[in-house]
């Protein structure tokens, strides 16, 4: 009984820490929304940084939670929910990861393509409206311009190309982008195993205490 208990706080606690993590996620999302509306890649839209962090934000906050209130009211159908949705999450994951490797080529030349158009539909919207995207933020952090050079920006080079006052970042940012790629794929295998192992016994914890509150006669709660 001791044992169930201590696993309950822990589902609990650990669940908190990634509802917290979830929320402030969330509001960065909303924060750079505020800010960027343009994708770096006009065919997933949707996934912009800042949509990206909204979304990744929404799905931590409300899975957190209901394993949260599972464990803390020992609640059989937010367990069993808490469950399904770790294991939805978890094929989803490794589903991309295996489409990812199969189609590296063809992902890499869509992705290429895809930047040409998000980048003359910012250079349009610069010429309407002088407003920053996520080029800026891509450009600022990578110190890189354009795709290829800064002759990519036809004239209307912004400001997060500057190094000083006079002159260009010389790299472009593809490169740059599938060298930082390259360079963590290591570290990005390991945080999806790690995220994994957190899933799975994220899983076994709900279940576990799902089948005890079964045993223990509580009925559904």
């Amino acid at each position: 009984m001791s044992c169930l208990k201590c696993l309950k706080y822990i589902m609990c606690v650990v669940n908190f820490i990634f509802f917290i993590c979830g929320a402030a996620i969330f509001g960065m999302g909303i924060y750079l929304m505020t800010f960027s509306r343009l994708s770096l890649l006009p065919s997933l839209q949707a996934m912009s940084i800042a949509n990206t962090l909204f979304i990744t934000g929404i799905i931590i906050t409300c899975v957190s939670f209901l394993g949260f209130l599972g464990a803390l009211k020992e609640n059989r159908c937010l367990l069993i929910s808490f469950f399904i949705l770790l294991f939805i999450l978890m094929l989803a994951e490794l589903a991309a990861a295996c489409l990812m490797l199969m189609y590296e080529s063809k992902i890499e030349n869509f992705i290429k393509d895809d930047l040409v158009d998000g980048l003359n539909q910012s250079i349009k919207n610069r010429k309407q409206h002088n407003t920053t995207d996520d080029w800026d933020k891509v450009q600022e952090t990578f110190g890189c311009c354009g795709i290829q050079n800064a002759t990519d920006w036809q004239g209307f080079v912004p400001q997060s190309c500057n190094i000083s006052g006079t002159s260009n970042w010389h790299k472009g940012c593809f490169k740059l982008l599938e060298n930082s790629f390259e360079s963590n794929l290591l570290s990005t295998g390991i945080g999806v195993i790690v995220v994994c192992i957190i899933e799975v016994l994220g899983m076994c914890f709900s279940m576990t205490l799902f089948c005890h509150i079964n045993r223990s006669g509580l009925g559904y709660k």
